[in-house]
This record gives C-alpha cells, structure tokens and sequence, in this order.
C-alpha cells in the first residue's frame, strides 16, 4: 500500500516551475517569491516522497531521472486540474452539459433545426439528445425527470407540476392536393373550405391542433367534413397527397411538403388559428444548461 502524501497545488507549481526555470533564482521570480522560502518547500516535497529530485549546484538545477520523471506527471496533474475547475465552472453556470430535450414531429420541419443551430452556435459544449413524442407523453416525461425540457404544442391539456414558457406562435395553414382548384388562389379564408372534405386530426396525439381546427372552423361558419383521420402530421399530408381531402397544418410544415401537396396561407382574419410552441420543463427544477437554452430561444424568438 502506498503512503498516501498531499501534493497541493502550489507544491506542483512550485516543482514544476523550477524544472523549468533549472534555477531557484528564476523560478521563485516566476512564483513571486523569495529564493530560500522555495528551496524549503522542494526539499520538504523530496522527504515526502523519500527520493531525490534534484541536483544542486552554485549555479543551476538539474533534475535527476526521478525528477524528470515527477515533472512530467505534475504537468499533467495541475493541467488535469485546470481542466476540471474550468468544466466544474462551466456546468455551473449552464455552458457544459448533457439535455435531454423532447419535441413533437410537427416542430422537426423549421422549428427544431432553428433550435439546434442556435445551441451548437451559442452553447457548444452543451450534448443535446432529442426524443420525439406527443404532447401529453412528452408532459409526462419531463414530469418524471426522464426528460430535461420539451417542446410542446399549447395548450397543454394538463399542466400540473409543470412550468411553462411560450417560445413562439404560428398561424395554420391548408395543406391542398395540388391539382384542386383553389390550389391556384395565392391565398384563402377559412369559408372557402366549408364544402371540403377534410382529413382531421386525432384528438388523441394532435390535441391541440385539433381543437384548433373545430374551433376555427366554427367561428367561420361551417363544421368540417370528417373524411379521414390521422394521428401524425405525415398521416394527415398522406391523405391530401392522395387527392381526397383538404387538412390544416401548422404553417411551418409547409417546408416539408409531400410531393402532390400545396400549401395556402390565410387572409389575416379573427378565425384564423394560432398555435403557440411552450418548452415545458419540470416546476421547482432549476437547471443552468435548460435555463441558457431558454434565455438563447427568448433572444432568438424573432427567427423562430
């Protein structure tokens, strides 16, 4: 069993400056200290270990093999320290890390590569790891700590013990089979659509967005046509694509269309539906790393 001996810091320093200097007259400059005070703390350093790790003479130092040897570990030593005070620091203060972060699949279009430029840009050393599911198991996860923050549809059916933070909006689209005749108008109101038929979503998976549509469509007069259902964006844009109904997506699906499929946006009016993305994270929980990723989305919430 090897004697355990403490070697501070400053003993390292001390040693590590002198192999370098070859002269106490140098290295205790370089220390901001006075010569006999230095030559002291080697030779305590040389008892404990029981070893020579010098040679003296009038005019400069040289290192035994030992010594040699001791030099180089104690480089790696107050390097290996440096290293874990700056990481120690920088997890603190949310700049290093691991996240798990949840999403839903109507957020992977525009919405979440935005999210992950921004983090790889501003918050380098922070790994991100993704899970996509729906809205509530994606509540449920971050309640249980499986996941850090997750990114969710508004609103959210159960908020309980749950913080919320709106991080942008975004107005719906209809998504149209690209031969139908208002495929050649540049943009619709919601009355245009009252004889379609429509490819609803799940109430189950797409909570939010099918609230959106039922609402929206009845302030503008008419209950949609229920011609199909689908519990996945890609499912509602499968039946469009397929030339038999008409859907209403969020509008940055738009970027990821299918082939066969157009998009129209709104005229602005009261009726048309807003979506609002929350990063959901878990209440009472403090994480630096989720609060930098936050405050970055707040700064970046005009781009979102």
């Amino acid at each position: 069993m090897v004697d355990h001996i403490d070697l501070t810091q400053r003993v390292l320093e001390q040693f590590v400056t002198l192999a370098e200097e070859r002269h106490f007259g140098r290295a205790a400059e370089r220390l901001s200290m006075s010569q006999p005070p230095l030559s002291q703390a080697i030779q305590r350093l040389e008892r404990r270990l029981g070893v020579s790790l010098i040679q003296r003479s009038t005019r400069s130092v040289e290192l035994t093999p030992a010594g040699e040897a001791f030099a180089h570990d104690a480089r790696h030593l107050l390097q290996a320290q440096d290293a874990a005070i700056e990481r120690t620091r920088r997890i603190a203060d949310g700049t290093e890390g691991e996240l798990h972060l949840g999403f839903i699949g109507g957020l992977a279009y525009t919405f979440l590569p935005r999210v992950l430029r921004a983090a790889h840009d501003q918050l380098p050393r922070v790994r991100l790891h993704l899970h996509q599911h729906y809205s509530a198991g994606l509540a449920a996860m971050v309640r249980s700590g499986e996941l850090d923050v997750a990114f969710v549809r508004g609103p959210l059916a159960d908020p309980e013990g749950l913080t919320l933070h709106t991080i942008t909006t975004e107005q719906v689209a209809v998504a149209l089979p690209e031969t139908h005749p208002l495929a050649q108008r540049p943009s619709l109101c919601l009355a245009d659509l009252a004889t379609e038929n429509f490819a609803l979503p799940s109430q189950a998976t797409l909570t939010d967005l099918a609230e959106q549509v039922m609402a929206a469509c009845r302030a503008a007069g008419f209950a949609p046509r229920d011609a199909a259902r689908a519990d996945s964006l890609p499912g509602l844009l499968s039946h469009v694509a397929a030339g038999n109904c008409v859907c209403l997506v969020p509008e940055q699906v738009c970027d990821g269309a299918l082939p066969g499929v157009t998009f129209r946006t709104f005229e602005g009016t009261p009726q048309t539906p807003i979506l609002s993305v929350l990063a959901a994270i878990r209440a009472g929980r403090e994480d630096p790393a989720v609060n930098r990723l936050l405050e970055l989305l707040s700064a970046d919430r005009t781009d979102m």
